[in-house]
């Protein structure tokens, strides 16, 4: 299991994000619940690894814990995104675009802006690490909002 479990991880497989996806064909409202709680941790590690000073890693878990949160609210309100998502297989970042500028729209701007600044974290902290501790300090308060606000309403 764990060969298997590392080479998926190795090919860009989420298995989390596989378990989730069956989780919800039966349940949906506890898949909801499972990526809150994923959200929660990534965020918690990357809070652990900006405490290290590890900037790098602290942009992408904060990153990801944004997108596991645009995913739950997707899933929560059921958006043609999650149901395309549900199709392929698989999400892609225009999608989580999409479904933050939707929500925003009608829940607040919280969620495009807490999206906004995962991305760039997830663009500029981690791929092109060109962040300072400070900024990502800063984007990591419009994740937390995110997280907080869309656990009112998840």
């Amino acid at each position: 299991m764990e060969e298997l479990i590392r080479v998926a991880e190795e090919k860009g497989i989420s298995v989390e994000d596989l378990i989730i996806e069956a989780v919800s064909r039966l349940d949906p409202q506890e898949a909801v619940k499972l990526r809150l709680e994923a959200a929660k941790r990534y965020l918690a590690e990357a809070e652990d690894y900006l405490a290290k000073g590890d900037v790098a890693q602290a942009s992408e878990k904060a990153y990801k814990a944004a997108e596991e949160v645009i995913k739950a609210l997707a899933e929560k309100y059921n958006l043609m995104e999650h149901q395309q998502a549900v199709r392929e297989g698989r999400w892609f970042a225009h999608m989580l675009f999409t479904v933050s500028t939707t929500l925003s729209s009608t829940l607040g701007p919280w969620v495009k802006e807490g999206w906004d600044s995962a991305y760039g974290l997830h663009v500029w902290g981690f791929h092109e690490g060109k962040l300072s501790i400070e900024v990502v300090k800063a984007r990591l308060n419009d994740i937390k909002k995110l997280i907080e606000e869309a656990s009112k309403v998840l």
